[in-house]
């Protein structure tokens, strides 16, 4: 009788499929407009959440439901902090990548009317993120980014070309649906400093758009709870190593902002600061300031499917 065939303990793990492996110093070069390298975005978080229910970041340890104290928090994004930033935002001429929740449309309609004025993009970020997909039946997840198109398309008279999830929540089918449904990219995830397209089920277009885990000002603050200063110190520094490096390879800096944590006076001082140093550089011609959604269309210009 044959022993028993050994396991295969060097199987390759589990895969996503959506694009395969390439490093960075290996790939096509290219230019952004103006023939800049380094292509710089905000993604400002504009947010709503459930009241007694649900997620939500936390200032102090949460508490049986109604948690006031994180919830009323969170709201003051939406009636001050987002208006503050806002006037930080157009006294340097810097436009947004503005991810909203459509709940924003009942809530406050007026912080989305502003961010159309702006000309800024709007992104569908899910309904509310007082929830997340991830775990939601395909059915249930495609009405959802379905019904979040819809209602921006409604408000601007086109449809998002972007999403991101609350959360960063996916399911496995999450980039198919989003294809399906016309989108155009995703920023949910955070593996390389340029766009890559992905693959999906139905061999409809969808690209990943970086968009940072890091220069993110819920992880740094909230999370790992560092000081205003050295957050945008972070920033400074990030920017200033990645136009070094993007004299080899064109690359895209984000960074994640909530009105609700850099919208706090002495926090928007120190933002301050750091966004000045980066529009210099824009104001200085080295430097594409910009969104996603431009982002997305000049590489899908340069390499169509």
């Amino acid at each position: 009788m044959p022993p028993p065939s050994a396991p295969d303990v060097c199987a390759p793990p589990a895969a996503h499929g959506r694009f395969g492996y390439q490093p960075i110093h290996r790939r096509p070069g290219y230019a952004w407009p103006g023939g800049a390298r380094l292509a710089v975005y905000l993604g400002f978080n504009v947010e709503h959440f459930a009241f007694g229910e649900g997620l939500g970041a936390a200032l102090g340890s949460a508490t049986p439901q109604p948690d006031v104290l994180n919830y009323t928090w969170r709201e003051y994004g939406n009636r001050v902090g987002v208006w503050r930033c806002l006037e930080l935002f157009d006294g340097l001429g810097l436009p947004t990548g503005a991810l909203v929740n459509t709940a924003l449309y009942g809530h406050c309609p007026e912080v989305v009317d502003a961010l159309a004025a702006r000309g800024d993009e709007l992104i569908a970020h899910g309904h509310t993120n007082a929830e997340r997909q991830g775990d939601w039946d395909e059915a249930r997840e495609r009405a959802l980014i379905a019904a979040c198109r819809d209602r921006i398309a409604q408000h601007t008279g086109q449809p998002p070309a972007g999403w991101l999830s609350p959360w960063i929540s996916e399911s496995r089918a999450t980039p198919d649906l989003l294809a399906e449904e016309g989108y155009r990219y995703t920023l949910n995830w955070c593996h390389d400093d340029q766009p890559v397209r992905m693959r999906t089920r139905g061999g409809q277009p969808l690209w990943s758009v970086p968009y940072p885990q890091e220069l993110n000002d819920i992880p740094m603050i909230v999370a790992r709870q560092m000081d205003a200063k050295d957050f945008c110190q972070m920033v400074v520094d990030n920017f200033d190593e990645m136009l070094d490096q993007s004299a080899r390879q064109p690359l895209v800096m984000g960074i994640a902002l909530h009105p609700y944590i850099v919208g706090q006076p002495y926090r928007l001082r120190h933002l301050r600061r750091a966004l000045e140093h980066i529009a210099a550089q824009r104001d200085a011609g080295r430097i594409w300031f910009t969104t996603p959604g431009a982002i997305c269309a000049h590489v899908d210009a340069l390499f169509p499917a």
